[in-house]
């Protein structure tokens, strides 16, 4: 008994401290994300979506990377991009973006494995889009395209009593309304210069802001657990998995193969993953194995579900394994080049060092600073019961 309660209590004590580490990071990305959010108008990039050429594609990816990181409202929004008639490439290009080039997703990454991990992702996420681009077609025919808008339009079709919601993020307590249109009362100003003196303008952010964490919060604190539990795993656990004593060409191929497969059995996904990606880094797992876990939030299993709700069992089927391929390639690619330049960090923090260790330093000080931020944009919502909106 006392071993199990000494297990429960290093266990969350790890999580706090790991909490310590980036609560400023994720109230400063947070925050960026939503003024991003309220502010970059988007509604003319919503309507040039359609076709699987580079210019609706890399429309999609600017839009993806202007919202939030959440994978539920990314796979809510592009389903309704999808439905309005933006191409299949179009809706996987905004969800890549969304999840991989975001600013939270980036400066966490940042403060627990290095700049070059937030380097990693964000190129990784390019050439995940890249690799769809080309790939798409031997996964996704034309046919099973036709069949997926055929099951989407039979779903909106319902009436509305039926289970069906367009945001299926509601299923899994992921309601993103902020990606609507509307909010506050519409009245905040559409230039820059205006709005960073507008606290009607501010309110929306500030709505945006608050959106985010309510749909986020249950990833990042099942993120911490997850990351200060499995650090108490031994060394031999980590060896076996990684196949510590295999050449190096084979460990980087399997820890990309496995490490979207960690994911998925880790039901964690968005930016709560990045503190179980540290403890692996820490525990041994080459380089491309940690880009390919943080990758692999599309494809986690509530999300697969959700596919095969809005698409039907074929198409989700398809974008799963193909999502995965180009997951696996992509941090494979991205291994290889970061080797060959030398980036690839050639010593690795100890369990200690992820974790760190709460003292009146310059954490402390962004720590509260961040506080402050947190609890002044929290209290401007109630203002006027603010809604989340992006620009328009």
């Amino acid at each position: 008994m006392h071993d199990l309660i000494s297990t429960l209590g290093d266990g969350l004590s790890n999580a706090a401290l790991m909490a310590w580490e980036v609560w400023w990071a994720l109230v400063l990305g947070f925050a960026i994300s939503a003024l991003v959010q309220a502010w970059v108008p988007r509604e003319r990039i919503q309507s040039a979506l359609a076709g699987e050429g580079l210019s609706p594609v890399a429309r999609a990816t600017g839009l993806g990377a202007a919202s939030s990181s959440c994978s539920y409202a990314a796979i809510a929004i592009a389903r309704s991009l999808f439905a309005k008639g933006a191409s299949v490439a179009s809706a996987l290009a905004f969800q890549f973006a969304s999840t991989n080039l975001v600013w939270e997703l980036g400066l966490v990454l940042w403060v627990l494995l290095g700049w070059q991990f937030t380097l990693g992702e964000y190129l990784g996420g390019l050439v995940m889009i890249g690799l769809m681009w080309a790939l798409l077609r031997l996964f996704v025919s034309r046919a099973v395209e036709r069949a997926a808008r055929e099951h989407v339009a039979a779903t909106d079709a319902q009436p509305a009593g039926c289970a069906h919601h367009d945001h299926g993020a509601h299923d899994h307590g992921h309601d993103h309304a902020h990606h609507g249109a509307g909010g506050a009362d519409g009245a905040a100003p559409t230039d820059w210069r205006e709005r960073v003196g507008s606290l009607d303008a501010w309110t929306q952010v500030a709505g945006n802001f608050r959106a985010d964490w309510l749909m986020l919060w249950k990833e990042i604190a099942t993120g911490f657990l997850l990351a200060g539990f499995v650090a108490l795993l031994g060394a031999d656990v980590f060896n076996g998995l990684f196949l510590h004593d295999a050449p190096s060409a084979v460990r980087v191929v399997w820890a990309a193969l496995i490490g979207p497969l960690i994911a998925v059995l880790s039901f964690v996904c968005s930016i709560g993953n990045v503190p179980l990606a540290a403890v692996l880094w820490a525990g041994g797992i080459p380089f491309a194995g940690v880009m390919a876990f943080i990758f692999a939030d599309l494809i986690v299993l509530p999300i697969v579900l959700a596919y095969r709700k809005y698409y039907g069992t074929a198409f989700a089927l398809r974008i799963v394994a193909l999502m995965y391929v180009t997951m696996v390639l992509a941090a494979i690619l991205i291994d290889v080049l970061f080797s060959a330049l030398g980036l690839i960090p050639s010593t690795r923090p100890s369990t200690t060092d992820v974790f760190g260790s709460i003292a009146l330093d310059y954490k402390a000080a962004l720590n509260a600073l961040a506080t402050v931020g947190f609890v002044m944009l929290m209290a401007l919502t109630r203002r006027r019961a603010a809604a989340p909106v992006h620009a328009h």
